[in-house]
């Protein structure tokens, strides 16, 4: 009887911190409802050019990898395969609704130590800017295999539209 109060005060805390992360994620996506929906997944996904497995980490608004994109299931980090195509990319994510990003909306690619949620040892981060329905985002992924890095940001870098030489 004489760990009831101290019991019972711990489990309101944790009841109350519960309620303040749900009111804050739900207030998140009521200001976040104006992102465009996330583009469809093409038909002809068998055939990838390569695929990594890895983490899907977080989409983030491109330049802050604080603030976090709850809507869409964007936040949610996951499980993933990384399925690259002619087209585009594919995040297919355990447990959560998958992301398609169409090679025509990649604007950069990069590495970083770390964003929301996640930080890892120097470039271990691949990240993605991409355009969502006007929106420039960052989309990170995390290989599974440390070698497999230099290959992904190798096929990544692919996607970006090569500048036009400069005509004397």
């Amino acid at each position: 009887m004489e760990y009831l109060g101290p019991g019972l005060l711990t489990l309101s805390l944790i009841i109350v911190l519960l309620a303040l992360v749900f009111v804050g994620w739900r207030s998140r996506l009521k200001r976040q409802q104006d992102i465009a929906p996330l583009p469809e997944i093409p038909d002809d996904v068998d055939n990838p050019c390569a695929a990594y497995d890895g983490q899907y980490v977080v989409t983030t608004t491109a330049g802050d990898w604080l603030d976090r994109l709850a809507v869409h299931g964007l936040g949610i980090r996951s499980g993933a395969l990384l399925r690259l195509y002619d087209h585009g990319l594919l995040f297919e994510r355990r447990g959560a609704t998958d992301v398609y990003i169409p090679a025509g909306s990649i604007r950069a690619v990069r590495s970083e130590s770390g964003m929301i949620g996640k930080f890892v040892e120097k470039d271990g981060l691949a990240v993605i800017t991409w355009n969502l329905g006007g929106k420039d985002v960052d989309t990170a992924f995390r290989n599974r295999h440390a070698e497999e890095k230099k290959p992904l940001l190798a096929h990544l870098n692919s996607y970006l539209p090569t500048a036009a030489p400069d005509e004397d």
